[in-house]
């Protein structure tokens, strides 16, 4: 057999055979076709032969490269288990501060009154600077400090002395105080600058001057102890609740830790405070007035803790200092204290006079 692929057909071995004479001819030269081998190989699928460029037979393929082996795969992770929920802060710290403060300030409101006075005006002294530090920090709001802390200490003892008249007349020469202190510097950013002062000493000094006017009723102590127990007993019963069952954000863009759940356990551990309280600490209460007393603490103390997470979300920090380990701040503290002392001491006053 003819080994060439461009042959026609297949000649046998030996003297080629004329087809129609029979006799031996001399074997005929193979003559390429100038057409090349495109036309060879068109002529050979004409008549089922492999092409050229192919394999010789049929059932002849050509050889395969071998398919690339695949990286073995990484084993999966095993499933991890749901990790506990841990707080947020270091809790020991948070704890042993706590008990801390709270053993400087019982102590000091039922030996000597004006001692928690002075300690009313320390921690408005030091919010009025962390506040004051951070807005100059974060904003450029150059808010005065002199006649803020002057005028938030001179405003507590105004408020014990003279009641709510005395603590309205310290705030307005407060705030005037502010636009003339702050005169005596250039003026670009005067209004920004005295605004936030203003904003300032009506925010931290004014309201702390209604825990000092709780005091000057005859069982004041009670009053204060009822009021920081509400408070606290709420935040508590927010955190304790929230942590274990919060599923249903309170208001995520402003404070995403708090949840509606959170807000239920604020209000049912502050109402049953609020009926023991009333009932056991107060003159003349009655436990009915504690229940509404703990509900107005539970609402007042989660808008506080809003509208101070809302300013430190402005500023773009998360706590106003680093005086009290595992708390922040004192402003971190007082934000939840500050706007439900004009709540308790407006209702004390309804319900069992100001007396």
């Amino acid at each position: 057999m003819n080994d060439s692929p461009w042959a026609a057909e297949p000649v046998p071995a030996g003297p080629a055979y004329d087809a129609y004479a029979g006799q031996h001819t001399r074997p005929m030269p193979i003559v390429p076709d100038p057409a090349g081998s495109d036309f060879e190989d068109r002529e050979a699928r004409e008549r089922g032969a492999a092409p050229l460029d192919g394999p010789l037979f049929r059932d002849e393929t050509p050889p395969q490269e071998p398919m690339p082996t695949p990286p073995p795969q990484a084993p999966q992770d095993a499933p991890q288990p749901p990790q506990k929920k841990r707080a947020g802060r270091d809790l020991r710290a948070a704890i042993g501060v706590g008990v801390g403060l709270g053993a400087v300030i019982f102590a000091s409101l039922f030996i000597v009154k004006a001692v928690f006075i002075g300690v009313i005006a320390v921690a408005v002294v030091v919010g009025l600077w962390e506040l004051t530090s951070r807005l100059q920090e974060q904003k450029g709001i150059k808010a005065p400090l002199v006649p803020l802390a002057v005028g938030g200490a001179a405003m507590v003892v105004a408020g014990y002395v003279r009641g709510a008249e005395g603590a309205w007349v310290a705030m307005a020469l407060t705030a005037l105080a502010v636009l003339v202190w702050r005169m005596t510097e250039p003026p670009e950013g005067y209004l920004k600058d005295v605004t936030a002062g203003v904003f300032a000493a009506f925010y931290v000094p004014f309201l702390a001057t209604f825990v000092a006017m709780l005091l000057t009723a005859d069982d004041g102590p009670q009053r204060v102890v009822t009021f920081l127990v509400l408070t606290v007993v709420s935040d508590t019963g927010a955190y304790a609740v929230g942590w274990r069952f919060g599923k249903h954000k309170l208001a995520p863009r402003i404070s995403p830790g708090k949840t509606r759940e959170g807000l239920f356990g604020a209000v049912a551990f502050a109402m049953v405070a609020g009926a023991l309280c009333m009932q056991f600490l107060i003159d003349d209460g009655s436990w009915w007035q504690g229940l509404l007393l703990g509900l107005a603490v539970a609402v007042s103390a989660t808008l506080g803790d809003l509208g101070e997470s809302m300013i430190k979300r402005d500023l773009g920090i998360k706590d106003m200092g680093t005086l009290l380990p595992g708390h922040g701040g004192i402003m971190d503290r007082l934000d939840s204290l500050l706007p439900t002392a004009p709540v308790v001491w407006l209702l004390l006053a309804l319900f069992v006079g100001t007396g």
